[in-house]
């Protein structure tokens, strides 16, 4: 079978389009390469969605922690204090059992134990704990002049947090929070690991990984295609992120405008 047919076959196989069957013989490098690239659909797939979703949280959770009303205040702080506290493996691992024991009571609740949206679920509340703390830091480390300088120009309530509360913490938050963006890509490999089933062997990246390692013997050819993928990955959210963060910084003079610093976490 040549290159270019293995491309046809197994390009979109992880969503169900294509050749049904993996390759179990003569498996060649095309072939691993094509459909740990074909798994890497479900990684792009949780990563944008978690990461989109988890933004909007994490703005209304981190202005919750930020209230000076208890009832809003705590139930932000625990909430972050939670999934900050426990490692997303496990989180996922529980997940897909409560989900499940939640569908034999509520069967409409059945998609939950779909990776697709469970563990979307479960991705998006974690990264917004995260980003949450991040946005925290970033409300608290705004300075002063610049709400006194918004309340002398007459601006309060919604209209100074659009114009000047809102653009100065995401310019602040912005290079933590894409260290944050990148982790939770590299994050998505957990899914199928962890607790939420393949269905008819489409999985993610890693899944197809383990498979080809399982199958050749030799695990030193599907996991360095593995980890390409992701060095590939990590550079288009670095450019495309640097690109935002750009134009957050375009009203400060080139010698002080935040240079992004990516500083990957060793164990979550």
């Amino acid at each position: 079978m040549s290159c270019l047919q293995t491309i046809s076959d197994y390009a979109f196989r992880s969503v169900g389009i294509g050749e049904r069957s993996l390759p179990s013989e003569n498996i060649t490098l095309c072939e691993q390469v094509v459909l740990i690239g074909s798994g890497m659909i479900h990684n792009v797939y949780f990563g944008l969605f978690a990461l989109a979703l988890g933004f909007v949280l994490a703005v209304a959770v981190a202005l919750g922690k930020s209230s000076r009303s208890a009832l809003i205040r705590k139930p932000s702080e625990w909430f972050i204090f939670v999934f900050r506290g426990s490692p997303l493996f496990i989180q996922i691992f529980f997940a897909y059992f409560f989900f499940l024991s939640l569908k034999t009571s509520y069967p409409a609740l059945g998609g939950l134990t779909s990776a697709w949206l469970g563990a979307l679920v479960v991705l998006l509340l974690n990264t917004a704990a995260y980003s949450a703390e991040i946005f925290y830091g970033a409300l608290r480390s705004i300075p002063q002049g610049e709400v006194e300088a918004a309340d002398a120009y007459g601006l309060s309530g919604w209209s100074r947090f659009r114009r000047v509360i809102f653009p100065t913490m995401m310019r602040l938050a912005w290079p933590a929070y894409t260290n944050e963006a990148i982790f939770l890509f590299h994050s998505t490999t957990l899914v199928y690991l962890s607790g939420f089933p393949t269905w008819q062997q489409r999985g993610d990246a890693l899944y197809y990984a383990n498979t080809f390692a399982d199958k050749t013997y030799n695990p030193f050819v599907p996991y360095p295609i593995l980890a390409g993928y992701f060095i590939l990955m990590t550079l288009a959210i670095i450019g495309a992120f640097g690109l935002v963060n750009r134009y957050l910084n375009r009203h400060l003079p080139q010698e002080a405008r935040r240079r992004l610093r990516i500083r990957p976490n060793v164990i979550r």
